[in-house]
C-alpha cells in the first residue's frame, strides 16, 4: 500500500514537472484565470453605464425640470437639452442612446388627469443598453410623475393604496459583472481540468513514454490517479488565486460564503472532470482530435448547466439529462456558496451527487484507460 502511494506521488510530481516545462500550457493557465475572468466579468455586461441622454423640453415646467434632474451617474450621463429639429441628426450620428421628448403643456395635462404621453427615442443598435435602459427611463419618468401628481392633487387623490418595494437579495444593484466573473471562473475550471489531463496522456502517447510506464512496476490505476491529483492541484491553486485576487480583490465582487467550502466543492468537481478528460483522451489519437472531441462535450456541458440560462427555462427532458453532468451540480453549489453564503447543510446534496458522478466517471475512464494502454 505504501509503495502504491509512493508511486502515485512520484508519478504526480513527474506530471507537474512536465507541466511547468510546457510554456504553452502555463500561458493558457495564466490567461484563463486572470485576463479571461476579467474580460468575462466586464465585457458582456448588460447593465446601463454612462448612457448618453438628451431631452427635448417643450413644456419648460417644474415637472420637466425634475425629470431631467433625475438622470444621474453612473447609469446615465447628465442629460443634454436639444431642440426638436436636432433629433434625427443626433440619432443618425449615434450621439445619444436615449432622447426624451416632453410635449407642450405636459404639466397642465398631468394635473388635469388627461394622461399625457412622453416620447422616448431609443437607439436600438446599442443592444447592451437599449432594452434595459428603456426600462430605467420609464421607471424614472413614472416615479417623478406620480410624485408630482400626488403632491399637486388634493389629499388622498392619485395616491396608490399600496406600494411595492423591491429588494434585490444577494446582488442589490443587479451588477451583471458579479455573475459574469463567477460564471467565467466555473467555465475555465472545467476547460483547464479537461485539457490538462487529456493533454498529459496524449503527450505521453505521442512521445512513447506511455509504453515505458506500462512496463514499469506501476499499474494503470496508479498512473491515472497520479495524473488526476497533479492536474487537479494545478487547477485548484489557479482557481483559488482567481477567486481571491482577481474576483474578490481586483474586481471587487463580494464573496459572502466560505472559501474553504467552495474549494472542497472544486476538489470534488475536479475529480469528476479530470476523469472525463482522460476518458476523452483515450479516444483521441492526437491533440487536434482531442480538441474536437472536447468541444463537442464541453460546450453543451457549459451552456446547459444552468450557468448561462436557468435550467427552469429549458425543456424538462434536457433538465433531466443534465442532472448526469457534473457541471450542473458545480454551478448549483458555486452560486449558493459564493453569492448566498450557503453552508454544508444546504449544499451537501449537490456535493453527494457530484461525488457519485465522479466515481462513475473514474471507473469508466479507468477501464477505458487500461484497454488503451494494453493496445
Amino acid at each position: 500500500m505504501i509503495q502504491k502511494l509512493r508511486n502515485i506521488y512520484e508519478l504526480g510530481v513527474k506530471e507537474l514537472i512536465g507541466l511547468f516545462r510546457d510554456p504553452l500550457m502555463l500561458a493558457l493557465i495564466v490567461y484563463s484565470f486572470t485576463f479571461a475572468i476579467y474580460v468575462g466579468a466586464v465585457s458582456s455586461s448588460d447593465s446601463v453605464t454612462n448612457a448618453a441622454v438628451a431631452v427635448v423640453d417643450q413644456d419648460r415646467s417644474s415637472i420637466s425640470q425634475r425629470i431631467m434632474e433625475s438622470f444621474l451617474p453612473p447609469q446615465f450621463r447628465l442629460p443634454v437639452q436639444i431642440e426638436q429639429y436636432q433629433i434625427d441628426g443626433c440619432m443618425d450620428r449615434g450621439e445619444y442612446t436615449f432622447i426624451l421628448v416632453i410635449p407642450p403643456d405636459f404639466q397642465r395635462d398631468l394635473l388635469a388627469g388627461k394622461g399625457p404621453s412622453i416620447q422616448l427615442n431609443v437607439d436600438a443598435t446599442r443592444m447592451s443598453q437599449a432594452f434595459v435602459g428603456a426600462g430605467y427611463v420609464q421607471q424614472i419618468v413614472l416615479k417623478e410623475c406620480n410624485t408630482f401628481f400626488a403632491a399637486g392633487s388634493s389629499a388622498g387623490e392619485g395616491i396608490s393604496p399600496a406600494n411595492i418595494v423591491i429588494r434585490n437579495r444577494f446582488n442589490p444593484n443587479l451588477e451583471s459583472s458579479w455573475f459574469g466573473g463567477i460564471n467565467e471562473l466555473i467555465n475555465n475550471i472545467t476547460m483547464l481540468a479537461i485539457i490538462l489531463t487529456g493533454a498529459s496522456l496524449i503527450r505521453e502517447r505521442e512521445r512513447g513514454t506511455l509504453e515505458h510506464l506500462m512496463v514499469m512496476p506501476v499499474t494503470s490505476f496508479e498512473t491515472m490517479v497520479s495524473k488526476i491529483w497533479s492536474m487537479s492541484l494545478a487547477v485548484l491553486i489557479a482557481s483559488a488565486f482567481a477567486l481571491l485576487v482577481i474576483i474578490k480583490w481586483y474586481l471587487g465582487i463580494p464573496v459572502t460564503g466560505s472559501f474553504w467550502l467552495f474549494m472542497l466543492g472544486v476538489t470534488l468537481y475536479l475529480f469528476a472532470v479530470t476523469s472525463l478528460g482522460i476518458f476523452i483522451a483515450c479516444f483521441a489519437g492526437n491533440m487536434p482530435q482531442f480538441g474536437i472531441l472536447m468541444i463537442l462535450i464541453l460546450i453543451p456541458m457549459q451552456m446547459l448547466s444552468g450557468g448561462s440560462t436557468p435550467q427552469e427555462s429549458m425543456p424538462v427532458p434536457v433538465q433531466r439529462i443534465m442532472q448526469l453532468s457534473p457541471t450542473t451540480h458545480f454551478v448549483t453549489f458555486s452560486q449558493a456558496i459564493l453569492f448566498r453564503g450557503a453552508g454544508m447543510h444546504v449544499v451537501w446534496v449537490p456535493f453527494l451527487k457530484l461525488f457519485v458522478i465522479g466515481a462513475v466517471l473514474f471507473i469508466i475512464s479507468l477501464k477505458r484507460f487500461r484497454k488503451t494502454a494494453a493496445s
